[in-house]
C-alpha cells in the first residue's frame, strides 16, 4: 500500500452535466465487466442500465432505497438479475418478453444496509446480523449475528466484502470475521442446506471498522478513530486510518498503518467513510463526505521513492538491487551516486569511499569523476584505500595525485600505499623524483628511504635499492638479494652484510659459493678478523676440507676470538700445521691445547709433565695415561706422584685396572700420611675381586658355548648326505655316480658338500688318515674332513 503521505487526493464535486441528479445517490453497483451499472437514490428510485447499450430498467419505491447490487455476470443474458435493499431484500429477474419480475428474498429484520453479490452467493446485513443466500438452491445458508448490539447499526454500519467466491469478510463495530462457505457432506444434509459457513478467523481491532478489502492473504481495513483531546480532554474524531493486517486465528498482526488527511475529518462519523476496491487494478478508494483518496498497492519503485524521500539511501540501494529486474523508474547506479553524495554531504567520507567500490564497479569514468570530487574537498586520503588496482585500472595521473597528497602530509601512509599498490599503476620515475626531493629536506628519514628502496626495486634498479637497505639495516635485504640474484652487487658489501646480521650473511655466502668464492669473502673480511673468524668457523663446521688453506690462519683466529672451539678445531682438522699451532698455544699458555698438540706430535711424556706441573690435575693425568696406554707414562706418573699424597690417592683409586697397584704401594714411603688410604685400598681389593669374578664368569660362558657348538657340529656331521646323478666330481667334473650301477666305485664326500672320486683325490703325505677338502683348504675356509666314503 502507499507509504504515509503517499496518497493521491482529489475533491469530489457533483457534476453539472446532463446526468446531474437532483437527489442524493445512495449506492452505485457495477457488474464484473464494468458494462452495466445499478443506481439507487434517496427518492426511492432504482435504475439499472447499460453504459454502452440502450438497455435500461426503472422502478420507484415509496421509501428511500439505500442499497442495490447487480448480478456479477449481468452482461450475460441469463443472468439479468439485481437485488435492492430497504425494508425488504427484493430480487428482480428479467423474464419472458423482457419483463422484470420481483420476488422477496428476506424481510422483517429491519433495514438492509449492505449487500455484496459474488458468484451464486448473496450476502447482506440488516439490524440483526449478516445472512448469506445460495442463489442456486434459493436457500439461506447462514446467519452471523452482530457482536455489539449496543452500537446503532445506522451509525456503525456493517462492512462486507468477498475475498473470493467462497470467502466472506465481515467488519462490524470493532470486530472482524472471515467466513468460509463449505459444502456439506451428503450424510449430514437431511433437511439442511447443502452448504454451510465456518468462521475461520475472528479478531477485534482497536478502532471501528468503516470498510474492508482483501490484499492477497492480508486485509486492508479503513478505521474510524476517536481520541481524547490533550487540550480539552474530551473525546473527538481523529484522522481515519488505513491499516494492513495479517489475520491470525484469534488475533491479527499489523503490517502497516497510515493516518489519512481528509477535509472535515473532525466532524465525520463512522458511517461517513467507505472503502471500495478495484480488484483488477489493485486500487483502493477511500470515500469521505468531502474527499476521495485513491491508494494503490505499492510497487518497488514507489517504495524506493519513499526511501529516497526519507534519505534512507542504503535501504533504497538494497531494495533496488533485490528488485533490479522489476523496477522501472530507478537505476541502481543513480541511487548509488545519490547515496555517495549524501554521505559526503554528511561528512562520512570513509563510508562514502567504501561504497564507491560497490557502486562504481568497473566504470573508470565514474571512478575518476568521484576521485576529483574527493580532491576538491581535500579527502583524497579517504578514497585511497578503495581505489581499484586491477580490472579496472584508472589513469596513472589519479594514483600519482593520491600519492602526492600522502607525500605532502603522511609519510607512513605514503609508504603503505607504495607497498600495497602494484608498481605499474603510476609513473615510477615521477614518484621516485618526488621522494628524492623530499629526502633533500630530510635525508635521514627512514620511512622515505625505505620507500625509495621499494620504488627502486619496482624499477629494477636493485643496486641502489640494496645500498639503501644496507644503510637502513633492513631485514628484507637478504630476501632482495636472493629474489633478484644480486650476488654480483654485494661482492664489495660483504662487511656491511656481516655487520647487519652475520648469521644470515654467512649462511647466504656459504649457500652461494659458486657465485661468491670463499677466497673473495676471506679477502673482503681481511680487515675484520672477528667477522673472518665467524665465516671460516661456519665453513669448517660444514666441511672440514673446503677451507683447508685457511686452517693455519684459523688457529690464530680461534685463539683470539673463540678459544672454546680451538681444541675441537685442532682435533677435527687434518690440515693445520701442528708446529705453528703448538707455538701459538705455548705463547698464549693454552695448557689443554698444548697437551693435545704434544701428544699428537708423539711427545706424550712432555704432555703428561705439563698436565702434572701446570694443571696439577691427577684425574686428567690418569685419563691421559689411559688414552695413551703406555707403560712408561704410567711409570713417570707414579714417580711424579710418589711424594704427593693427594696424587697417590688418585692413583690408588684409578690405576687398578691398568697397572698392578703393588708397584705403587711398594714405593710409598713409610710414615707418609695419605688421605683416604683405607678407602683406596678397599677399592683396589674390590676392583681385584670384580676382575676375578668377571674372568670366572667369562670362562664359564666360554666353556658352555664351546660345548654347545661342539654338540651342534657333531649332530650336523652325523647326518647323511644325498648323492645322486646330478652331483659331479669336483676334480674331474664327471658325474659322481657311474652310469653303470653294476660297476664298482668309490666316492669321498666332505662336510662342506664337495664330492670326489676316490681315485681323483691326491695322495696324502701325512701320517694321519684324515683327509681334507682340497677346494676349501685352498680358499682358507678351514679343512672339511671326510664324513662319508661310498664304495661298491
Amino acid at each position: 500500500m502507499a507509504e504515509a503521505g503517499e496518497k493521491e487526493t482529489r475533491s469530489y464535486e457533483e457534476s453539472t452535466d446532463e446526468s446531474e441528479s437532483p437527489v442524493k445517490i445512495n449506492q452505485i453497483s457495477l457488474d464484473e465487466s464494468g458494462e452495466h451499472m445499478g443506481v439507487c437514490s434517496e427518492d426511492g428510485k432504482v435504475q439499472v442500465f447499460g453504459l454502452y447499450s440502450a438497455e435500461e430498467f426503472h422502478e420507484t419505491f415509496d421509501c428511500p432505497i439505500k442499497i442495490v447490487a447487480v448480478h456479477p455476470q449481468f452482461v450475460r443474458s441469463h443472468f439479468k438479475q439485481f437485488v435492492t435493499g430497504g425494508k425488504k431484500l427484493l430480487l428482480y429477474e428479467r423474464g419472458w418478453m423482457n419483463r422484470w419480475k420481483p420476488s422477496v428474498l428476506h424481510e422483517g429484520e429491519g433495514n438492509i444496509r449492505n449487500i455484496k453479490w459474488r458468484g451464486h452467493l448473496i450476502a447482506w446485513a440488516n439490524n440483526m446480523g449478516v445472512k448469506i443466500l445460495d442463489m442456486i438452491s434459493k436457500q439461506r445458508i447462514t446467519n452471523v449475528p452482530r457482536d455489539d448490539i449496543s452500537l446503532r447499526p445506522d451509525m456503525y454500519p456493517c462492512s462486507l466484502c468477498w475475498k473470493d467466491n467462497l470467502t466472506l469478510i465481515i467488519g462490524w463495530g470493532n470486530s472482524v470475521k472471515i467466513c468460509s462457505v463449505k459444502e456439506r457432506h451428503a450424510s449430514e444434509m437431511r433437511d439442511l442446506p447443502n452448504r454451510y459457513v465456518e468462521i475461520v478467523f475472528q479478531f477485534d481491532t482497536e478502532f471501528y471498522v468503516s470498510g474492508l478489502a482483501p490484499l492477497c492473504d492480508q486485509l486492508v481495513i479503513l478505521s474510524y478513530v476517536k481520541e481524547i483531546s490533550e487540550k480539552t480532554e474530551v473525546e473527538c474524531c481523529a484522522r481515519p486510518r488505513l491499516d494492513i493486517v495479517q489475520p491470525l486465528p484469534e488475533s491479527c498482526e499489523e503490517i502497516s498503518s497510515d493516518a489519512l488527511t481528509v477535509r472535515g475529518f473532525q466532524e465525520n462519523e463512522c458511517r461517513d467513510y467507505h472503502l471500495e476496491y478495484s480488484e483488477g487494478e489493485s486500487l483502493f478508494y477511500i470515500i469521505s463526505p468531502r474527499d476521495v483518496v485513491v491508494a494503490k498497492e505499492r510497487d518497488q519503485d514507489d517504495h524506493i521513492d519513499w526511501l529516497l524521500e526519507k534519505k534512507k539511501y542504503e535501504e533504497a540501494l538494497m531494495a533496488a538491487e533485490i528488485s533490479q529486474k522489476t523496477i522501472k523508474k530507478h537505476k541502481i547506479l543513480d541511487i548509488g551516486l545519490a547515496y555517495i553524495n549524501h554521505l559526503m554531504e554528511k561528512g562520512e567520507y570513509d563510508l562514502a569511499a567504501r561504497k564507491c567500490q560497490k557502486i562504481l564497479g568497473k566504470n573508470t569514468e565514474l571512478w575518476e569523476f568521484e576521485v576529483y570530487k574527493f580532491k576538491e574537498i581535500g579527502q583524497l586520503k579517504a578514497i585511497s584505500r578503495y581505489l581499484p588496482r586491477r580490472d579496472p585500472v584508472l589513469k596513472p595521473l589519479i594514483y600519482e595525485m593520491v600519492l602526492h597528497e600522502f607525500l605532502e602530509s603522511d609519510y607512513e601512509g605514503f609508504a603503505t600505499l607504495i607497498k600495497e599498490w602494484p608498481g605499474d599503476l603510476y609513473n615510477n620515475t615521477i614518484i621516485v623524483q618526488a621522494v628524492v626531493d623530499h629526502l633533500k629536506k630530510d635525508p635521514q628519514n627512514r620511512t622515505l628511504l625505505r620507500t625509495l628502496a621499494e620504488l627502486y626495486t619496482y624499477d629494477q634498479r636493485y643496486g641502489r635499492a640494496l645500498e639503501i637497505y644496507l644503510t637502513l639495516r633492513h631485514k628484507d635485504v637478504f630476501q632482495l638479494i636472493h629474489k633478484h640474484n644480486l650476488f654480483s652487487s654485494i661482492r664489495d658489501k660483504i662487511v656491511l652484510l656481516m655487520d647487519f646480521d652475520s648469521e644470515k650473511a654467512v649462511d647466504m655466502l656459504l649457500d652461494n659459493e659458486d657465485k661468491i668464492s670463499i677466497d673473495r669473502v676471506v679477502e673482503e673480511l681481511e680487515n675484520r678478523p672477528e667477522l673472518q673468524h665467524v665465516y671460516l668457523h661456519k665453513l669448517f663446521k660444514r666441511d672440514h676440507h673446503k677451507g683447508q688453506r685457511y686452517h693455519e690462519k684459523q688457529i690464530s683466529l680461534y685463539a683470539e676470538y673463540d678459544r672454546p672451539n680451538l681444541l675441537p678445531f685442532l682435533r677435527d682438522s687434518t690440515h693445520c700445521p701442528l708446529e705453528k699451532a703448538l707455538e701459538i698455544c705455548q705463547q698464549r699458555n693454552f695448557v689443554e691445547e698444548t697437551v693435545y698438540l704434544l701428544s699428537r706430535m708423539g711427545n706424550s711424556r712432555s704432555a703428561l709433565k705439563m698436565i702434572m706441573e701446570e694443571l696439577q690435575d691427577v684425574d686428567k693425568a690418569i685419563e691421559f695415561a689411559k688414552e695413551q696406554d703406555d707403560g712408561e707414562l704410567w711409570e713417570d706418573l707414579i714417580l711424579y706422584s710418589i711424594d704427593k699424597p693427594p696424587f697417590i690417592t688418585g692413583l690408588l683409586n684409578n690405576i687398578g685396572t691398568h697397572v698392578d697397584p703393588i708397584l705403587l704401594i711398594h714405593r710409598i714411603k713409610e710414615g707418609m700420611e695419605i688421605p683416604n688410604l683405607r678407602d683406596s685400598l678397599v677399592k683396589i681389593l674390590q676392583d681385584y675381586n670384580l676382575q676375578i669374578l668377571l674372568r670366572e664368569g667369562c670362562k664359564k660362558i666360554l666353556v658352555a658355548d664351546s660345548l654347545s657348538l661342539l654338540k651342534k657340529m657333531h649332530r650336523t656331521q652325523m647326518k647323511g648326505v644325498l648323492v645322486d646323478e646330478e652331483n659331479i666330481c669336483e676334480s674331474c667334473l664327471s658325474p659322481i655316480l657311474p652310469s653303470d650301477a653294476s660297476k664298482a666305485f668309490s666316492v669321498v664326500v666332505f662336510h662342506c658338500r664337495h664330492m670326489f672320486h676316490r681315485e681323483c683325490l691326491p695322495v696324502s703325505n701325512t701320517v694321519s688318515s684324515v683327509q681334507f677338502c682340497n677346494i676349501c683348504s685352498a680358499k682358507h675356509r678351514g679343512p672339511g674332513s671326510a664324513v662319508l666314503e661310498m664304495k661298491k
